[in-house]
């Protein structure tokens, strides 16, 4: 199977963090939901916002799931927001049901990286239960078209030799 996860800079945020304006705009977003429903007919997953996924849903196929990255509350002060932004919405679509007899949950409960020197840096905690959402297997083609930090790569590296000898996937 062909794969892809898609982490670009969310909506609104692509100038303030990543000097890239033109994530600001929605019509980026729709090309690049275009691009994954017609390179990525297996099976894809985007990152977004809460902010952002009224006008990001609309853009998808009715095929699609919403799966939820919860990031506990650090007890960080966050002037005017309220209530705090503690989780992130993943829309995926296809990849394999079930996995060698596993069944995976919807969401997943985990921090953000303690050095989190990028901004938007996935925990590898997180990049695992990417792979078993979309239920990846090492032969699969897995395609990060944002590296950005590479921990996500860096998780998939993991994930194929793990697999490969056997070892648990949430060890």
């Amino acid at each position: 199977m062909k794969i892809a996860y898609a982490d670009p800079p969310y909506l609104g945020c692509g100038r303030r963090y990543y000097n890239r304006p033109e994530w600001d705009k929605v019509e980026t977003h729709q090309a690049l939901i275009s691009k994954l429903i017609d390179e990525f007919p297996d099976g894809w997953a985007l990152s977004l916002h809460t902010p952002s996924l009224q006008v990001i849903l609309p853009m998808c196929p009715t095929d699609i799931r919403i799966a939820a990255w919860v990031k506990p509350y650090s007890g960080a002060s966050y002037p005017n927001i309220n209530p705090i932004y503690a989780w992130e919405p993943v829309i995926y679509r296809g990849g394999r049901k079930g996995r060698d007899n596993q069944s995976t949950v919807d969401w997943i409960s985990q921090s953000c990286p303690k050095s989190n020197d990028f901004v938007g840096q996935k925990p590898r905690k997180f990049c695992l239960w990417l792979f078993a959402l979309l239920g990846l297997r090492p032969d699969d083609h897995f395609v990060d078209l944002f590296p950005g930090s590479n921990a996500v790569g860096a998780a998939w590296s993991e994930f194929i030799n793990d697999q490969t000898a056997q070892q648990p996937l949430f060890a």
